[in-house]
Parts: C-alpha cells; sequence; structure tokens
C-alpha cells in the first residue's frame, strides 16, 4: 500500500491539472470523518436512500428475488457503518431467508467496525467479510453457485467518470452469472442549493475530510504540506449534473514530500481535483449501463426524489 500511495501520489501531483485518488480519503480517520459526514444535516444522501431501505424493504426484497426458498450470498460493496444494509438484513432475517452477508472493503478499519455492528444488532446473521480490492474478493466468490446480490450503495459510482463506471460495471457483470442481480444506488440531479451544501457544511466536516489527504501524505509520506494553506473548494454544475471537490493552494508555494523525494510546486489559486460525485438520471444510468451485461427492472426513490436505487438484472 504504502508504495502504491507514493506512485499514486507523485503521478497525480507531476500531472499537468494536479489530483489525487478518493480512495485515498479512508484510513482511520477519513473513515470516522466519513460517517459524520453521513450524518450533517446538509447530508441529504444518505437520510434517502435510508428511507427507501426503511419504507420499501419489503419491495426490494421482491424485486430482488429474495426469498426464503434458496440461499443467497448478498455481497455489499464498500458497505461504511451498514447502517441502511441493516435494514435489509433484518427483514431477510424476519422473513427466513437463508443467506451469508460479505462485506467487501479495502480499508480493514470500516470492516471491523462493520462486523461489530452487524454482530452486536444482528447477531444471527451470517457475515463473511472480505478485505481488499473489490474484484479480486468478487474473483473469489465465482466457484460458488449460490445466486449472489450485489449492493453498491450511497452513490458511490458517483465517484467515477461515465466512462470509468461503464468499464467497473462491466467487470462486475463479468464476476456474475445470469440472472443475478445489483442494487446501484445513485444520487439524482437536483439543484445547486440543495447538492453545493451536502459538499460543503457549516461545521467544516467536508473540508476536513478533503484536507486529511494532505495529513495523510504528511503522516504517511513525510510530505511538508501546512494544511493551513490549502482550502477546500466544491463545485457543482447543475447542467451536467457534476459534483467536484478539489484542494486549492491558497499561496504560491513548494511541498516536499521526503517518501518520494520530490518537491512540488504550487501556483496561488492551484488546485488538486481529489473527488467527482456524479448526479444521475434514468437517461444518464441507461447511457452508463448500455454497454453492460446489466438492464433495468425496478427503480425505487425516497419521497423527495433525491436519490434513487435501481435494481439491475444482469442478462
Amino acid at each position: 500500500m504504502f508504495e502504491q500511495f507514493a506512485k499514486d501520489v507523485d503521478v497525480g501531483l507531476s500531472a499537468q491539472e494536479k489530483n489525487l485518488s478518493s480512495k485515498y480519503f479512508y484510513n482511520k480517520i477519513g473513515d470516522e470523518l466519513f460517517v459524520k459526514i453521513m450524518n450533517m444535516p446538509e447530508y441529504y444522501l444518505t437520510r434517502a436512500e435510508l428511507e427507501i431501505f426503511t419504507e420499501k424493504t419489503d419491495d426490494m426484497m421482491a424485486y430482488l428475488g429474495l426469498d426464503n426458498e434458496r440461499h443467497f450470498e448478498l455481497i455489499e460493496l464498500g458497505a461504511g457503518d451498514g447502517t441502511k444494509t441493516k435494514k435489509l438484513l433484518a427483514a431477510m432475517n424476519h422473513n427466513g431467508v437463508s443467506y451469508d452477508y460479505i462485506p467487501i472493503d479495502i480499508s480493514d478499519h470500516a470492516l471491523k467496525t462493520l462486523v461489530d455492528n452487524v454482530s452486536k444488532d444482528l447477531p444471527e446473521t451470517s457475515i463473511k467479510p472480505k478485505q481488499g480490492d473489490y474484484f479480486e474478493c468478487l474473483n473469489s466468490l465465482k466457484k460458488s453457485d449460490y445466486p449472489k446480490v450485489v449492493l453498491f450503495l450511497g452513490s458511490n459510482i458517483g465517484n467515477m467518470p461515465d466512462d470509468m463506471a461503464c468499464q467497473f460495471l462491466q467487470q462486475l457483470a463479468a464476476n456474475l452469472k445470469t440472472h443475478d442481480k445489483l442494487l446501484l444506488g445513485v444520487d439524482l440531479i437536483k439543484p445547486a442549493a440543495i447538492v453545493l451544501p451536502a459538499y460543503d457544511d457549516d461545521q467544516g466536516i467536508t473540508r476536513a475530510f478533503n484536507l486529511n489527504l494532505l495529513q495523510r501524505m504528511n503522516d504517511e509520506l513525510e510530505a511538508e504540506f501546512n494544511l493551513a494553506e490549502f482550502e477546500h473548494a466544491p463545485e457543482y454544475d447543475e447542467i451536467s449534473g457534476v459534483a467536484k471537490s478539489y484542494i486549492q493552494s491558497k499561496c504560491e508555494q513548494r511541498v516536499a514530500i521526503k517518501a518520494i523525494g520530490k518537491v512540488y510546486h504550487f501556483a496561488e489559486g492551484e488546485k488538486i481535483h481529489t473527488e467527482i460525485s456524479r448526479k444521475y438520471s434514468d437517461k444518464v444510468v441507461d447511457d452508463i449501463i448500455s454497454d453492460t451485461e446489466f438492464c433495468i427492472a425496478k427503480k425505487m426513490t425516497d419521497g423527495n426524489q433525491y436519490f434513487a436505487d435501481y435494481v439491475l438484472n444482469k442478462r
């Protein structure tokens, strides 16, 4: 991880338009900050998807084909703290569904927290966590003949440009069998007055989450970033439905990273792109899955139609 982190940082900060991968948000501090973000009053995404999981659980089970006639593997990619998923797990337990819950996450800390939460609240649940890359873990499950339902929630797919999202879904489909299902949670396109505060809260939690990337480089790569000389800079385009997060340099400066052995120059106002948060419509989802083996079977939304969970079938 150290060598890959250093390599990715060097490539990103050496690019003409500087960038850092959003996957490096999630160390122990980043995990804790993101849990706080999900509970912010401005962060409507979690509440909207939780409403779907709370109010439409029976419909969700029916659409996903989760019945008590077969054993299932319920696989969740990037499970977080499991708040939403536990609603579905509780319903499956209540209805006598036989299943293994298999959360997959790159963060060992996030997985341990999830396992503790599920084991405490739903002790009857068979939980088999896997730490590592999504597709490496999925590949290890291909030998199983049990039907699979994959959860990819929280609009995590929105962290990818559309072409990358299409490639991701193509690769995901390649690890599934015909009739396996994917529950894809996406944030819907809406006005900036609703979206931007979710990425620039009054408490400064999102700012701390974004700038933690610099602190992580200080801690792990012996970088010399002065966090006070950088600021959190979110943007959102209502037409395209794309929100972006940047770290912006407040002044012209040079920053050494000892583990890489380089010094990087930042102009005043220069930005480091850290995250994309794509918002969706039916057309955007259709376009992204058009070259994949998935097709839309059902769509569920919250009451405000801020968020949607799509049931996709593997053809």
